[in-house]
């Protein structure tokens, strides 16, 4: 077994988890990035090898339950370890919910908290086995606060706060630690395409007058996934820049 970490990022190919992959590597993780996309994880692959990182592919769709779960117990099996686990993939299918299908909520509630549930079922026990663990699981101030248009995406970032704190409590006791980061508006693919009307609006709800970038949930994700972190467990830390501390 490699005395390197090893540490699964979803939702690699872009945004805030290409920002995690890229941070975590630099510290010294051997990182596994997932996604659906091939080609993106390839290209950051490359990018990490060039820095003189470790990285491994593993595309996967994670609404696939079977499919999600065979990618992490391959890594285990693979790599000999697995030490992190980064939940950051997610979709939105936002509308009113007069207007919301069921088909828009499942299809939000089984990516977004599913998968997180699945992916971490299947993190547990290696973690177990190797006496240590980090989970991070990526949610929204969206779950902290709720957002008109968002119903699935709101109730399944908020429902990872308590699922987040039940394992903490089922594995704090094997040195494993689980947390949420909740982010708040990060200039991504996501967001790109708002109205100046919206961004201006949601900047001055905010304490520091401007949209996060991706680093600086990487930086937060860094911190509760390090030794540094060994008695933060079953947190929620808002990244939002103050919009939320009302």
């Amino acid at each position: 077994m490699s005395d390197q970490r090893v540490a699964v990022i979803t939702g690699a190919s872009r945004g805030i988890g290409r920002a995690v992959a890229l941070r975590l590597a630099k510290e010294g993780r051997h990182v596994v990035l997932s996604a659906r996309s091939q080609g993106p994880l390839d290209e950051l692959k490359g990018e990490i090898e060039a820095a003189g990182g470790a990285a491994t592919v593993k595309a996967v769709d994670i609404s696939d339950r079977a499919a999600l779960a065979a990618m992490i117990e391959s890594v285990a099996s693979e790599l000999g370890r697995l030490d992190v686990l980064v939940n950051n993939a997610g979709i939105t299918r936002d509308n009113l919910i007069l207007r919301m299908s069921d088909e828009e909520w499942d299809d939000v509630i089984s990516t977004n908290l599913t998968s997180v549930f699945v992916a971490c079922r299947a993190a547990a026990r290696p973690m177990m086995k190797g006496k240590f663990g980090r989970i991070c699981n990526i949610a929204s101030t969206s779950g902290l606060v709720g957002n008109a248009g968002q119903a699935n995406y709101a109730a399944a970032k908020s429902a990872l706060t308590g699922f987040t704190k039940t394992i903490a409590r089922e594995l704090g006791g094997k040195n494993i630690t689980a947390n949420v980061i909740a982010p708040g508006f990060i200039q991504t693919d996501m967001t790109k395409d708002l109205p100046a009307a919206v961004t201006d609006h949601v900047k001055a709800l905010m304490a520091v007058r401007n949209l996060g970038e991706p680093e600086d949930i990487a930086a937060a994700v860094a911190y509760v996934t390090s030794d540094d972190a060994r008695f933060v467990t079953g947190q929620t830390l808002a990244v939002d820049g103050g919009m939320t501390m009302c």
